[in-house]
């Protein structure tokens, strides 16, 4: 239980310092945070996250990167489904706190976006599926790839959570443009809640894409470098 609080809490944090950057601080004239501080805010919840947490759970906060793990032979299947389960409770709870703050405004509408993950014409930027579908798979594998590499254990272990913050930032500032950025079915999974409607019809592909670069990261990496002593 202290392992998928801890999921929970770091997942609920990632949603609400990510997304909420997004849907707080982004668009304020002359002031707001802007696309780059947005792709900065979500590395920085994983980076704070890692160091608060993984000591605890490992601090995963995303359900791709329990499979990945898993699949790269660090994290034992038994519990994927607990962890999983955490982490998307999590990041409802940080949409659920971010729309009680957002909705009091009165310039607020779920029909902006919400910060969900979008392809085609909730593309940012009008990229269609196949961009979007690739786009994640590639960046989740490559986040995992990081993480698999940050982690092994001939790596040094104390710099393991700013390679793995950095690389979500750079991840966001390549992907934004593209589909809102996922790489996180979690993520996508709270947001897509509050907004409904096409945000639920287009949840699939940021489940699937990141499962599937998860997966071949972590079967890569395992072979590349497997973790045994």
């Amino acid at each position: 239980m202290k392992k998928l609080l801890a999921e929970f809490i770091g997942t609920f944090w990632l949603v609400l310092g990510g997304c909420g950057s997004a849907v707080l601080a982004a668009g304020i004239p002359e002031l707001g945070i802007g696309f780059a501080g947005v792709a900065a805010a979500f590395g920085l919840t994983v980076l704070t996250g890692a160091y608060a947490l993984g000591h605890i759970s490992g601090a995963h906060f995303n359900p791709a990167v329990s499979i990945g793990l898993w699949m790269g032979g660090r994290f034992d299947g038994k519990e994927l489904p607990g962890y999983i389960i955490a982490q998307v409770l999590g990041g409802i709870a940080g949409a659920g706190i971010l729309y009680l703050i957002a909705s009091d405004h009165s310039n607020f509408s779920l029909a902006d976006g919400f910060a969900a993950n979008g392809f085609g014409e909730h593309s940012p930027m009008g990229y269609d599926m196949t961009s979007a579908l690739i786009t994640e798979i590639v960046m989740t594998f490559m986040f995992l790839i990081i993480i698999l590499g940050a982690t092994h254990k001939n790596a040094t272990p104390a710099f393991g959570g700013i390679a793995i913050g950095l690389a979500l930032t750079l991840i966001h500032l390549i992907s934004i443009p593209v589909t809102n950025t996922s790489v996180n079915p979690a993520r996508s999974t709270s947001q897509a809640l509050f907004v409904g409607d096409w945000a639920i019809d287009q949840l699939w592909l940021f489940w699937i894409a990141p499962i599937v670069g998860a997966i071949l990261a972590g079967l890569l990496y395992k072979y590349m470098a497997p973790n045994k002593d």
